[in-house]
C-alpha cells in the first residue's frame, strides 16, 4: 500500500476495488484502544465539544496498573486498582465493545474481532502493549508453581506479595526482558521492595538479590542511574546486565538467559527460590501487521509517529500516541499524560486543514520505589535531562513525601482528573 494514497492521490473512479464486506459504520474519529491513552484522548475531545467520536475497546475492566508494585508488596488492594470501564466512556462518545483485529489506512478502515468493518475520517492508535508470556519457554507452566510471579498481571500481583511474605531465604531473583515494556523502572521497583523487606524480617542476612536484566544498564537516564546503583549497593543486590530471560523450568527452579558477548551468543542458567518476572513485551499482532507500523531498526512493529507532532508519517489523518507508538521514550502514564493534550491539539488541527504545530518533548516520569516508604521520582524528556516537576524541592534524591503522593496522590490523580480529560 502507497501511503500517498492517503492523501487523496488516487481516483476513486479508475482504482479497482477489490470485493468487500460493506463498512457496517463510520465515525469521524476511530480511537483504538480504551486504557489510559484512548480513554484520556476520547475524555479531551468530548470536552472541546467534538462530535462524532467512538471508542473500539473490548475490555469492560478499567486497570490503574501503576499500583500493582505495592499490590505486589502489600502496601495496597488490588480491587482499588480496578474501576468499570464504562463508567469512564465520555458522554457523547460511542463505545464499540470489540478488539481491532485489522487495519487498513487506504480505505480508512478498521476489521474487528466481531466482524464489523469500522469507517473513519481520522484514527488515534492506542491500544496498548501486549504481554508475550510464550515468548519465555516454560513460563506459563512455571507460573503456576508457588515460587514464581508477575505483577504485570492483576491476578498475579497479590501471589507476589503471598511469596514475600513466605521466604525464608536463598536467591530472589528479579528480571527485565530485552524488549521494551510499560514502565521500565516497574522490574526494579519490586525488586528494592523485596530487598527492604527481606532486611526488615531479618531474612536478607541469609538471601542473595538477583537482577537478570536484557537492559545495558540500570537506568537510561545517567542521573537517576548514578542514585539507583547506590540503592543497589545498599541492599547488596548482584546485578547482571544484557542478560535476557528465555527459559523457566518452574519444577527446577531454574531460569535461562541468553548473553551475548564479541558477538557470540551464550546462554546462563540461575537458580532460584523466589522469581519475579517482567514477561517481553511488543505491540498488538494487528499492529505488526499493519502498514502503520515501524519497519527500521530497534522500532520494528510499533506504529510509526512523529516524535513532537504525534502525527503518523505516512498517514496525515493518523495520530499515535502510549504504549504501542515507537515514540523514543519511556512508556508510562506520565508520559501519556503529556501527549494526549498535543495529540488533541494537532488532531484537531489537522482536521481544521490547518498545519499541526504543537508539540510533545518527550516528557516521562517514572516513580522509582527505592524501599518502603522511599521513591525517587525520576522525571525526563527526550535529551534524558531530568524536568522535575516540582522545582523546590530534590527529586534527585530517594524522598518520603513522593512515596505518599505515589500510594495516595497518583491514583486519584488518575481516575478523577486524568480519566476525565482534566489533566
Amino acid at each position: 500500500m502507497n501511503p500517498s494514497e492517503d492523501c487523496g492521490c488516487t481516483d476513486p473512479a479508475t482504482t479497482p476495488m477489490p470485493h468487500v464486506a460493506p463498512v457496517s459504520e463510520r465515525h469521524r474519529i476511530l480511537i483504538i484502544g480504551g486504557g489510559t491513552a484512548g480513554i484520556c484522548v476520547a475524555a479531551r475531545l468530548a470536552r472541546l465539544g467534538q462530535k462524532g467520536v467512538a471508542i473500539l475497546e473490548p475490555s469492560e475492566r478499567h486497570y490503574y496498573q501503576p499500583l500493582w508494585t505495592l499490590v505486589g508488596a502489600g502496601e495496597a488492594r488490588i480491587e482499588d486498582t480496578v474501576r468499570d470501564e464504562a463508567d469512564f466512556i465520555p458522554r457523547g462518545v460511542k463505545w464499540l465493545k470489540d478488539a481491532a483485529e485489522e487495519v487498513d489506512p487506504v480505505r480508512r478502515e478498521v476489521r474487528t474481532r466481531g466482524g464489523l468493518r469500522v469507517g473513519y475520517d481520522f484514527l488515534v492508535v492506542a491500544p496498548g502493549i501486549q504481554l508475550d508470556w510464550d515468548k519465555v519457554a516454560g513460563l506459563r507452566d512455571a507460573l503456576e508453581t508457588e515460587h514464581v510471579s508477575s505483577n504485570y498481571d492483576v491476578k498475579l500481583a497479590p501471589k507476589t506479595w503471598r511469596m514475600l511474605q513466605r521466604f525464608q531465604g536463598g536467591t530472589a531473583l528479579f528480571t527485565h526482558p530485552a524488549t521494551p515494556v510499560k514502565c521500565a523502572g516497574a522490574p526494579q521497583k519490586i525488586m528494592y521492595l523485596a530487598a527492604d523487606h527481606f532486611r526488615r524480617t531479618g531474612v536478607m542476612e541469609r538471601s542473595e538479590v538477583v537482577f537478570g536484566s536484557g537492559a545495558k544498564t540500570i537506568f537510561g537516564v545517567q542521573a537517576y542511574a548514578r542514585v539507583l546503583e547506590d540503592v543497589v549497593k545498599r541492599y547488596g543486590i548482584h546485578t547482571h546486565f544484557e542478560h535476557n530471560l528465555v527459559a523457566v523450568d518452574g519444577a527446577r527452579r531454574e531460569a535461562t538467559f541468553e548473553t551475548t558477548r564479541e558477538g557470540q551468543k551464550n546462554r546462563v542458567t540461575l537458580r532460584y527460590d523466589l522469581l519475579h518476572v517482567t514477561p517481553p513485551q511488543s505491540a498488538p499482532d494487528f499492529i505488526k501487521n499493519s502498514p502503520l507500523s515501524s519497519r527500521d531498526g530497534a522500532c520494528v512493529g510499533w506504529v510509526r509517529a512523529d516524535k513532537h507532532t504525534l502525527q503518523h508519517p505516512g498517514f496525515p489523518n493518523v495520530f499515535a500516541l502510549g504504549d504501542a507508538s515507537d515514540l523514543p521514550t519511556s512508556r508510562t502514564g506520565a508520559a501519556i499524560r503529556k501527549q494526549a493534550p498535543v495529540l488533541v491539539e494537532n488532531l484537531r488541527a489537522v482536521m481544521a486543514g490547518r498545519i499541526p504545530t504543537a508539540r510533545y518533548d518527550g516528557y516521562a516520569s517514572c516513580p522509582l520505589t527505592t524501599g518502603y516508604g522511599k521513591l525517587l521520582l525520576a522525571e525526563f524528556d527526550y535529551d534524558g535531562k531530568p524536568t522535575p516537576s516540582f522545582p523546590l524541592i530534590d527529586t534527585l534524591q530517594e524522598r518520603r513525601d513522593m512515596w505518599l503522593m505515589k500510594k495516595y496522590g497518583l491514583p486519584q490523580l488518575y481516575w478523577k482528573l486524568m480519566m476525565r480529560g482534566r489533566a
